[in-house]
């Protein structure tokens, strides 16, 4: 170890952080069984205050300490966690005067790390201009990365939404579309293993950032772009002193169960306020995803809410025109219809105040504290559950601001909150206590809107469970059993024509994860979906124990397993060409164990049986392309 480098271990042993200052440069890097994970990493910020990211000196003596808690959160992959971590807290100077500290906290498989900047003489306040932080991976990686979009483009000019498409086993030293990628951010190291780098704890104090790609394996933390929020709002994050950044986090394995499995976006952070109530989660449906805006009418609204009770889902998203294609004295109503069959409503608003020119009402509330409260007020009055905001467009720190004021005066009114054409989740889940999911992908909305998006169905699914759903909850309203995303489901009308099977649709509903789940499914499918793909969705939880990683690679083919209770669901779909043949291990279910398998033949068509685990507690199972599994035990 060089003079003055520190290190922290994991619990294990096996993963270790090096921190130090080299040639006045502070720098860190990242070991997992004697691996090396991260090259030598920049660290710093400059500030206002001064830059701070050269001619620094590291303390010697830095403090450790054991970080050990248990907590249940019923709305993320795995319902109870205990956490054990070591902290160690790195202190660097200049000229003898303390600066800033980097907060280490390095669990088995996981890293966090946040600044804390000192105040210097009498500044109480400061602008951080730009992070260096950085992630500079090891020679031969391959990246699997969502790009950037750039600022206010797209529909109505909504754009970043987080909507973009993956590229996957892509090198090392691009930038996407020049704007950097949106995290989370997955890394293939070269016979080594798997890193997933991303961000939890935003909110009202800071912006959230994205990842810069540079040359050389390089990655550093980009802030907001300028023209974001059509141009309002600053790029710098402001904090008081002393003061905290969000955690950087990075998780890595040799293996992908790791990052499938982690929870340190949640490990780290803490309830920002209590629940007002104890908040409902589950299932629902909403006509939009099929039948578009013209679906949002009364008598469409109460059939739904009548397939949703048929179905027994919880729910029913009447989606954007409700105030005026429906109105509020029907909504009334159809609330107190749903309030009969068990079936409560989401309400769609648009977010937008000055920022993008996205026509669908009802806007220019949740913009408004005093609007919005007034409106809160009245959705709590006639028994509304929760809303769906749409078309943020931003990431600067007014936006996150925008996000916890929802989130905060919805809790008020015993809201729940579903965001769309938004930012990812960073920790929000544990955070914020009624929030229910967030959109932030490529969602089932693009499968109406465009067949490309239907022909990559299956290798975007593929995706989703190794990078985007492993940070938090993802609201993509799939699961369709529909052919095609139109209310005749026919190919007389506009709509994607879906090429997976039945089982790939029961199968998403495995693998994505998020609380609140409203499927893209129809009342026509009470009739025409197979009966065992309907009743299966009639049973299908959305509130997970427990998730494992059982097999797979991003774009091409994923097996998990989930647990509800004691039963066990394995899932799996195929991107790949050709018929998948796999042998599968799944030892959470006895030998000999009776189990339902759904599956689909070459021609994609599905069906159940009933099959047995043999002695080594495994199962073979075929999974031709754009098909899927299930198994129940």
């Amino acid at each position: 170890m060089k003079a003055g480098e520190n290190q922290i271990s994991s619990p294990d042993g096996k993963l270790v952080v090096s921190v130090s200052a080299e040639n006045g440069l502070p720098v860190y890097q990242v070991t997992y069984n004697g691996k090396q994970f991260l090259k030598n990493s920049p660290l710093g910020l400059k500030t206002d205050l001064g830059d701070f990211t050269g001619e620094l000196t590291m303390l010697e003596k830095q403090s450790q300490e054991k970080i050990e808690t248990s907590y249940q959160l019923p709305n993320i992959k795995k319902s109870s966690v205990h956490y054990e971590a070591q902290e160690g807290v790195f202190t660097f100077l200049k000229e003898g005067k303390a600066l800033f500290d980097v907060i280490f906290r390095v669990s088995n498989n996981d890293v966090a790390f946040r600044y804390q900047v000192y105040p210097q003489g009498e500044r109480l306040v400061c602008t951080i201009e730009q992070e260096a932080t950085g992630f500079v991976l090891p020679d031969s990686t391959t990246t699997f990365l969502c790009p950037q979009s750039k600022p206010m483009v797209g529909f109505a000019r909504t754009m970043p939404s987080y909507e973009t498409s993956y590229t996957a086993d892509a090198p090392t030293g691009q930038n996407g579309f020049g704007e950097g990628y949106t995290f989370p951010c997955l890394f293939r190291l070269p016979n080594q293993g798997w890193v997933l780098i991303s961000e939890t704890g935003v909110r009202s104090t800071y912006c959230g950032s994205r990842l810069m790609g540079r040359p050389d394996g390089l990655y550093t933390i980009g802030f907001p772009m300028e023209g974001e929020n059509n141009g309002n709002g600053t790029v710098s994050p402001g904090i008081s002193l002393p003061g905290y950044t969000p955690w950087r986090t990075i998780t890595l394995g040799e293996t992908l169960k790791p990052i499938v499995e982690t929870t340190i976006p949640f490990d780290v952070v803490e309830p920002l306020y209590r629940a007002s109530k104890e908040y409902q989660y589950g299932r629902g449906s909403w006509s939009w995803i099929i039948g578009m805006d013209e679906s949002t009418t009364f008598d469409e609204q109460k059939r739904y809410i009548d397939f949703s009770a048929a179905m027994g889902y919880e729910s029913v998203l009447v989606d954007a025109l409700w105030d005026t294609q429906i109105g509020r004295d029907k909504i009334a109503e159809l609330a107190q219809y749903g309030t009969g069959k068990n079936v409560a409503l989401f309400l769609w608003y648009n977010s937008n105040g000055y920022w993008n020119d996205a026509p669908q009402s009802p806007k220019g509330v949740m913009d408004n504290p005093v609007s919005r409260r007034k409106e809160m007020a009245w959705m709590k009055s006639i028994g509304i559950r929760g809303i769906k905001v749409d078309f943020f467009g931003g990431d600067k720190q007014v936006t996150m601001k925008l996000y916890e004021d929802i989130l905060y005066d919805a809790n008020d009114y015993g809201l729940m909150v579903i965001f769309h054409g938004c930012t990812v989740p960073r920790g929000w889940e544990r955070m914020f206590p009624n929030f229910a999911a967030s959109e932030a992908v490529r969602a089932s909305e693009n499968l109406h809107f465009a067949q490309e998006n239907c022909d990559a169905e299956a290798f975007n699914a593929c995706l989703h469970p190794f990078i985007r759903n492993t940070i938090g909850s993802m609201d993509f309203g799939g699961s369709a059993l529909n052919a095609y995303y139109n209310s005749k489901n026919s190919d007389e009308m506009w709509g994607g024509h879906r090429i997976t099977s039945d089982v790939f649709a029961l199968a998403t509903a495995i693998l994505f994860q998020s609380g609140v789940q409203h499927f893209a499914l129809a009342p026509n499918n009470l009739t025409d979906a197979p009966d065992w793909a309907i009743n299966f969705m009639k049973d299908v939880p959305v509130l997970w124990d427990e998730v494992r990683f059982v097999d797979g690679y991003p774009g091409r083919y994923v097996v998990l397993a989930r647990r509800h209770g004691e039963k066990w669901y394995i899932a799996g779909v195929n991107a790949q060409k050709g018929i998948l043949k796999l042998k599968l291990n799944l030892p959470m279910i006895p030998a000999g164990k009776e189990v339902k398998l759904f599956c689909d033949n070459d021609k994609l068509n599905g069906n159940v049986s009933i099959t047995k685990l043999d002695k080594k507690q495994q199962i073979d199972v075929t999974i031709p392309e754009n098909g899927g599994f299930v198994v129940v035990n």
